[in-house]
């Protein structure tokens, strides 16, 4: 009896499993449910309409480190289908990868219609049935088949069942539903809202490299370093997304209330950084501080930050006193904030929480509490920072449940 494997989600996971599913049961029945008018709305959207698809790190060991939670149930399913085959794979379909310096890789064509197109193709060759505004009102066991109630009071019988509903309450719902456990969501990936004037006058400024830290210690993965970009409402940048990243939990605990510690110049001591003040001091006397600066920095935000160490404009590098000296240290090595709230990183929104992976069998993505049933992408308690990771983690993840649907 030919096998019917129900898909419910038309995002990436969803997709990818789909296609993979069904050229591994070319006699069987993959259906595919979508409950929107459009399939992959956030391929679309996502890296500024040019899809980030994944990063060119193909050392399993080094590419789980950026993945918050889920890094190590994600170590061996890498060893298995990682950025390598990402690419080898849209390959095959027609569509080349490009890295960029970051790391991050695009299509070619930095069109995000690329991914969507070839998706929606490669499904439509692999006998894929697609569903569009087939919303799913319930999802039940009987023996051993699935039954999909859809919302227009239509029941799909399946043998296998694929949640891919990334962080839709009700795929979790669902889950629970079929005896799994959930990680409280919350979100992952956001820019900060400081609402410190000294800093949002700022707005545009950026630093290549900082640290921005939830400790003043400057230790651990509560320490993110990278770009920082200053904006009228706070800050953002790759550094700080990270940080959102590795730090969601213990903001959203916070109510987004948090302080905020950033090193502007990592790459000097603060030992280093007074040395060179004085020696500016000793050289260039007559030169205002403000408008002479001996470091790296931004010539806006130096000012801002002399400005806070008490120093006057137009004050000369020989009127330089130790407590200034002391102050504009702190400034640049130790410069406190507070986050009030967090904003939205464009519409890359991604979510922290999901299924426990514990219940999880990451060679199949097969549920431990339910023969039959599989996961993947974001529905998972697995989330990655900024770059291509969480993609990366629909296509393995997606993968890997295809092998496991369509195994004898």
């Amino acid at each position: 009896m030919p096998r019917t494997v129900i898909v419910v989600g038309g995002g990436a996971a969803g997709f990818f499993g789909a296609i993979n599913c069904a050229r591994n049961l070319p006699e069987g029945r993959v259906i595919l449910l979508e409950a929107g008018s459009k399939f992959l709305a956030k391929v679309r959207i996502s890296g500024g309409g040019r899809c980030n698809v994944t990063h060119h790190c193909f050392d399993p060991t080094q590419l789980v480190q950026n993945y918050p939670r889920g890094g190590k149930a994600l170590r061996g399913a890498f060893s298995r289908f990682q950025p390598q085959q990402t690419i080898a794979w849209f390959g095959a379909e027609g569509v080349q990868l490009k890295t960029e310096a970051d790391g991050r890789m695009f299509p070619v064509t930095d069109d995000s219609a690329t991914i969507v197109d070839c998706l929606l193709a490669a499904a439509r060759r692999s006998g894929v049935e697609l569903r569009t505004r087939s919303p799913v009102q319930g999802v039940a066991k009987q023996g051993e088949k699935f039954q999909v109630l859809l919302k227009t009071g239509e029941t799909i019988n399946g043998d296998r069942l694929l949640l891919a509903t990334g962080s839709n309450p009700l795929g979790y719902r669902w889950a629970e539903q079929l005896g799994h456990t959930i990680q409280a969501p919350v979100p992952s990936l956001f820019t900060f809202n400081v609402p410190d004037a000294p800093l949002t006058d700022l707005a545009g400024v950026s630093v290549e490299k900082a640290l921005v830290s939830l400790s003043p210690k400057f230790k651990g993965t509560y320490c993110q370093a990278g770009p920082v970009l200053i904006t009228h409402w706070g800050l953002s940048g790759p550094a700080v997304l990270k940080l959102s990243a590795w730090g969601a939990r213990q903001l959203q605990a916070s109510s987004y209330d948090h302080p905020l510690w950033l090193n502007w110049l990592p790459g000097v001591s603060p030992q280093e950084s007074m040395a060179q003040w004085q020696q500016t001091k000793q050289n260039h006397p007559r030169k205002q501080i403000a408008n002479f600066s001996p470091t790296a920095l931004p010539k806006r935000l130096w000012q801002r930050l002399t400005a806070q160490a008490g120093i006057k404009p137009g004050q000369c590098w020989a009127d330089f006193s130790k407590v200034q000296e002391q102050q504009l240290t702190d400034n640049i090595h130790r410069y406190h904030c507070q986050i009030k709230g967090k904003g939205v990183f464009k519409e890359e929104f991604v979510t922290c929480g999901g299924i426990t992976l514990k219940e999880v069998d990451f060679k199949t993505m097969a549920s431990r509490c339910c023969p039959g049933l599989h996961f993947a992408g974001e529905i998972l308690d697995v989330d990655g920072i900024t770059g291509g990771f969480n993609f990366q983690n629909a296509w393995t993840t997606a993968w890997l449940a295809a092998q496991g649907m369509a195994a004898p």
